[in-house]
């Protein structure tokens, strides 16, 4: 591994070339890693002993934080070599995360052509598979011959961004067919590539989610898929490198929701003010929930203290109520995350949850009687029957919700993580403890 301990206070030409031999000569995802690990004011200092090629290849791996850091430190001549030479794609990423104004100055000094490129897909929302697509993909004539496609694919597509998948096109740049470069190679050069070409194209509109988009592909395990316009008009394609990146970003925006973070950019390495933007918004939020819970305790403060085991209780019906919602919530968010249930799969889920919880409801319900038995004193005993119910009544509430509060917001086309853990544990201990503490009340006046 690579690393800069014994180079930090070289200065001398030959140490500085020795250490550009290594950098030139390493997989550019090592030498992205390698300068991400550097101080601040030693990046620049390690970029620029990259070649044109490898600063190319290694910039689209540096995260965007550091790729804008670069930007200002390098001259306006390499940052635009650089840019122009990004695939429009990852091109459309980066200056997302710049400010406006360097992206305006950045696109005054591509080429018109890579310009237009990059402003038409920034034209498309956010999120969408015009978004992510790239326009460098190999297509083709109805017309041509296996040979001619051949030909034309080792002269003008060296630089597309995937040839596995060549698209056949009529004249009026329609997608019509899909054929593989395995399906070229291995057929004679005089066949014509629409008897080759197959007609049973999957493809995408560029308004598609991409959500749906990632689970296209995983379905019918694509490397590329087609993005056509309204018209079905081949304008792009998004590849299995973008996808890998919009799943990543999926689960990690679905994780940090269902934890209660704010937003999609916090990593475990943020500067600590990140870490503050992000989380304290929620947690003063969250005070304002656990304030909603601690109202429904409030009244009862008389029945606590006459009943002093309860203090004890409260508790474990609590997180055990919460867990079993955050069990249900996880399991169902994942499952609409990857496409592998669906709203019309409500009532499926929710009759598997609800044989689930009972069996769990009466389980927990039991297992806090019998505790509750033992640190009652003996005129009190009547708490454990008590508890034992409201535990087996919140627990299979919990599940239900857990499971169809997600699925009524995709029904609603909304996105299901966000019903968070600490929302929806927080209500089910306002019902829970309201509840619990009404029908001890009631027993108190049975009872004594």
């Amino acid at each position: 591994m690579l690393t800069w301990e014994g180079r930090a206070e070289l200065s001398s030409i030959a140490d500085l070339n020795q250490l550009k031999v290594e950098l030139n000569r390493l997989p550019a995802v090592d030498v992205g890693d390698y300068i991400v690990e550097q101080p601040t004011e030693k990046r620049a200092i390690a970029f620029r002993l990259l070649n044109k090629d490898q600063a190319i290849a290694v910039f689209e791996y540096l995260p965007s934080e550091i790729q804008e850091e670069l930007i200002e430190a390098l001259h306006d001549t390499q940052v635009c070599q650089i840019v122009e030479a990004m695939s429009p794609d990852d091109r459309v990423e980066l200056f997302d995360e710049l400010p406006a104004k360097v992206v305006k100055r950045l696109l005054q000094q591509l080429s018109p052509e890579e310009r237009q490129v990059t402003a038409t897909i920034l034209g498309y929302p956010e999120g969408t598979a015009g978004r992510v697509m790239t326009t460098k993909y190999v297509r083709l004539q109805q017309g041509l011959t296996v040979g001619e496609a051949l030909n034309k694919i080792r002269r003008y597509d060296e630089d597309k961004e995937t040839i596995y998948y060549a698209y056949v096109t009529d004249e009026n740049r329609k997608l019509v067919r899909v054929v593989s470069l395995r399906q070229l190679l291995f057929t004679i050069p005089e066949a014509y590539v629409r008897d080759v070409a197959s007609d049973r194209v999957v493809k995408v509109k560029t308004e598609t989610p991409q959500e749906e988009v990632a689970q296209i592909m995983k379905r019918y395990d694509l490397i590329a898929l087609p993005v056509v316009d309204r018209e079905d008009k081949l304008v792009g394609i998004v590849t299995i490198d973008d996808v890998v990146d919009i799943l990543e970003e999926e689960a990690t925006e679905d994780i940090q929701k269902l934890a209660g973070v704010s937003g999609g950019d916090e990593a475990a390495l943020s500067p600590p003010q990140v870490t503050l933007r992000k989380r304290f918004p929620w947690l003063l939020a969250n005070i304002g929930l656990y304030i909603g819970a601690a109202s429904a305790i409030a009244p009862f403060q008389q029945v606590i203290s006459v009943v002093p085991v309860l203090a004890v209780i409260m508790p474990i019906l609590s997180n055990t109520s919460g867990n079993v919602a955050i069990q249900a919530l996880s399991v169902t968010v994942r499952g609409l995350g990857v496409g592998e249930v669906t709203p019309k799969d409500t009532l499926k889920i929710l009759r598997k949850e609800i044989l689930a919880g009972l069996g769990t409801s009466v389980g927990l319900g039991l297992s806090l009687g019998i505790l509750s038995l033992i640190w009652s004193p003996p005129q009190e005993r009547w708490v454990a029957v008590v508890a034992a119910l409201v535990m087996a009544v919140n627990v299979f509430v919990a599940a239900s919700m857990g499971t169809v509060l997600p699925m009524c917001l995709k029904r609603l086309k909304l996105d299901p993580a966000l019903i968070s853990g600490p929302l929806l544990t927080t209500l089910l201990d306002a019902v829970g403890f309201l509840t619990f503490l009404t029908l001890i009340s009631v027993a108190l006046k049975v009872f004594r």
